[in-house]
């Protein structure tokens, strides 16, 4: 099976649907399989974009980019400076 992949906003308008059809009174089974996705990835996206509208989620997103790429960023300078470091001690 393919993977998809769901922008924030499409993720965020699933989960407002999920919402409506439970309160209509289905199942949490028959909502998921109907969105087509795994009953895993429904409950992962309830628990990270439950409750956010949708520029909220588009900006969680961009905030987790901007994160990773600033932790990548501290880890090369810390590999850096222990490697000057290291070389300015030299073999005495």
């Amino acid at each position: 099976m393919p993977q998809k992949r769901f922008t924030p906003e499409q993720i965020v308008a699933k989960l407002r649907e999920a919402e409506v059809q439970q309160s209509k009174g289905q199942t949490i089974g028959e909502i998921y399989r109907q969105m087509g996705i795994t009953e895993q990835t429904y409950y992962r996206w309830r628990k990270e974009y439950g409750g956010l509208r949708v520029d909220q989620a588009k900006r969680f997103k961009q905030m987790e980019k901007e994160n990773a790429r600033l932790r990548k960023l501290v880890a090369d300078l810390s590999m850096d400076n222990a490697i000057l470091k290291e070389a300015a001690k030299g073999n005495f």
